[in-house]
């Protein structure tokens, strides 16, 4: 089963290399803006609504006119006018909010949605990317699994250059024979229906102290002001960095932390079973007119912290490489109310961290109690084998970026 995996590595440019990733930055970041403003002024003046086949028919002529964007090449130009149309898209639908414009701080880098303009050479463990216009770049790093490269995206993250390469390969996972029920929490990160408890590391709130310091200090400092045309201090920007530092270092942490123990999980299971949860709806934030936001506004970031949709999305696609079986629990089932043993139901309030059946006697830590009922569940559903929320997880979701650019034909420019 070939599926693509995104593996990403730190890229060491040397001093006139990373002088021009830096240019080639700041001109995607302006064809980006000016794809930006011929829409909206189109549908401003016009009322016209321009599409992303009428900005890529368009390229051409624009290379012509800036010759400086020849070398940037035609599929990676053809990418950055996908995001304009990415990014429209999203606000069509209500999930993102209008486009704005780009500073150079604010945008990234660009991509490469095919195989021209770029070549790896490497077999997964570190080697050196190679770019069209600018040679041979070092790069570090390891692919668990590498195979046929298909699309490069070039980042610029917190003074350093990545380089983020989707492949087509075919990984495969070991597994055991176990199955396991999980509940997340935010007192105990992850309760197993065998008593194993996982403990919150509590990345943000080990280091929250450090980042309201530090915020303190920005708050001291000249900030920027961009409607009276006033600049940031360098000892705001200097203060600025050191939060983003502290930030970066607090998801880099939780990232290996989900990715450890999801490995460990599906290394001795091959079915989870655990509650559906809508983590949007339990981080949302609290209404002006109600109590207590503060203590909603810390739930939220001790929920967050664990990262639960994360630690289930790795779980599912580690699983899908070993054919394992991953089941959604409903929440009709009440796994935090139901006794595992006799699965009499009983309403429990949230101080209550121990179940105690008053029916058959059982006791247990409520959130083990849980993991058990969800993994009953699952079972359940393994021996009638007729509900659709126990299947195996025989596709993964691609993870490439831009694979639509590469489907798209040039179409004749409207008269």
């Amino acid at each position: 089963m070939i599926v693509t995996r995104r593996a990403t590595f730190r890229l060491y440019p040397n001093k006139s290399q990373e002088v021009k990733l830096h240019y080639w930055r700041r001109l995607h970041k302006d064809l980006y803006n000016a794809c930006l403003y011929q829409r909206k002024t189109e549908y401003k003046r016009f009322g016209n609504s321009v599409s992303y086949y009428d900005q890529q028919n368009l390229l051409p002529e624009f290379k012509e006119c800036w010759t400086e964007y020849k070398e940037l090449g035609s599929q990676a130009l053809q990418a950055t006018v996908k995001r304009v149309d990415f990014a429209y898209q999203r606000f069509l639908k209500g999930v993102g909010g209008y486009p704005k414009f780009k500073s150079s701080r604010d945008y990234r880098g660009w991509t490469y949605p095919g195989i021209s303009g770029w070549k790896a050479h490497t077999t997964g463990d570190s080697g050196y990317l190679e770019l069209s216009h600018l040679g041979q770049i070092q790069m570090r790093g390891k692919a668990r699994t590498w195979g046929n490269p298909t699309t490069l995206t070039i980042i610029w993250k917190q003074g350093k250059w990545y380089a983020s390469i989707t492949v087509n390969c075919e990984p495969v996972r070991q597994t055991g024979n176990g199955a396991v029920g999980l509940d997340f929490g935010t007192f105990h990160a992850i309760a197993c229906s065998d008593e194993t408890i996982i403990d919150n590391p509590r990345f943000l709130g080990n280091t929250q102290q450090k980042i309201k310091q530090a915020s303190k200090k920005l708050c001291r400092k000249r900030a920027p002001n961009f409607k009276k045309k006033v600049k940031a201090s360098k000892r705001w920007r200097k203060n600025r960095k050191k939060i983003s530092k502290l930030q970066n270092t607090i998801a880099n942490q939780r990232q290996d932390w989900q990715h450890q123990i999801a490995a460990q999980i599906v290394s001795c299971n091959s079915l989870v079973a655990t509650e559906k949860l809508n983590v949007k709806g339990m981080t949302r934030k609290a209404k002006k007119s109600r109590k207590r936001k503060h203590q909603k506004a810390g739930l939220n970031r001790s929920l967050l912290d664990v990262g639960i949709s994360n630690i289930t999305s790795l779980i599912k696609y580690k699983l899908s490489e070993c054919n394992g079986v991953f089941v959604d629990v409903p929440l009709s089932i009440a796994p935090s109310q139901t006794c595992p043993k006799c699965y009499h139901k009983k309403k429990k309030e949230l101080s209550e961290r121990v179940h105690n059946c008053q029916n058959c006697g059982f006791v247990a830590d409520r959130d083990v109690a849980a993991a058990m009922v969800m993994l009953n569940y699952s079972r359940g559903l393994e021996q009638a084998s007729t509900n659709v929320d126990a299947k195996p997880l025989s596709k993964a979701t691609h993870c490439g970026g831009f694979r639509q650019v590469q489907q798209l034909k040039r179409q004749k420019p409207r008269t």
